[in-house]
């Protein structure tokens, strides 16, 4: 069984910056389409770290019991970074360079099994920079 992805709730704080302050009426379709609008940041921790730009902030809910391990990440990824393991919080801001071409990448591991989904991003507006 897949985790349950969905918007970060707007009051929360992630890396200094409210979710809020990042995005508004991001929306996880059952079909695996992420859409709203995503914020164009300048300052704060992710711009500092990754650059000024739009981040998308995500929830994620383990349903299954015998998974082990679930990690994230984009691909492409503006760092080539692999996909890293959920931390306790099961959240994640993702900077989002590429609407139409980036996938957000969600692995779910199990003693028994692997599953890979993959969600489109192409259904989010990224505000330019201001």
């Amino acid at each position: 069984m897949s985790p349950t992805v969905e918007a970060e709730d707007g009051g929360t704080e992630m890396f200094g910056t409210l979710v809020s302050d990042m995005q508004t009426g991001v929306t996880v379709t059952g079909k695996k389409k992420i859409t709203g609008t995503l914020k164009y940041l300048t300052e704060g921790a992710l711009p500092e770290y990754w650059g000024a730009g739009n981040f998308l902030a995500l929830k994620f809910t383990n349903n299954d019991e015998s998974v082990t391990s679930i990690k994230v990440g984009l691909r492409p990824s503006e760092s080539g970074m692999d996909p890293v393991e959920l931390d306790e919080d099961m959240n994640g801001a993702f900077q989002i360079n590429d609407k139409d071409n980036q996938k957000l990448i969600v692995i779910s591991e199990s003693a028994d099994y692997t599953k890979t989904d993959v969600y489109d991003l192409s259904g989010l507006t990224l505000e330019g920079e201001e």
